[in-house]
């Protein structure tokens, strides 16, 4: 089954789900928040999407990051990571095979059957 990683209040993440819901197809949700992200997790998620690939420096949270916590490595990522979830891309669509889509645009599930 399909894995969509979420912030429920994400317009993108809203896109997403409703790209799945129009094809009908099966999935559940991990919110970020509500369920959190634990260091077991997030490992899982970087041992499948590099870690440049997963830091949003587009979100809120990064721009209010003192310039010492931007200018990190893999260790402290880690930890801004499980300190500020939001810092995550979203929506992470983990696939069956277990490859994961980070983010979400128009058109990016459209390959994806159920």
């Amino acid at each position: 089954m399909l894995t969509l990683y979420i912030i429920d209040n994400c317009d993108t993440c809203r896109k997403a789900r409703k790209a799945l819901d129009e094809k009908a197809l099966l999935y559940k949700t991990h919110d970020l928040h509500k369920d959190g992200l634990s260091a077991a997790l997030l490992e899982h998620i970087l041992h499948r999407v590099p870690l440049v690939e997963v830091i949003n420096k587009r979100s809120k949270t990064w721009r209010e990051l003192s310039d010492e916590e931007k200018d990190y490595d893999a260790n402290s990522a880690r930890q801004l990571l499980m300190k500020y979830p939001t810092l995550l891309k979203r929506p992470l669509l983990e696939k069956d095979d277990g490859t994961i889509v980070v983010g979400y645009r128009d058109g990016d599930y459209d390959k994806l059957s159920g």
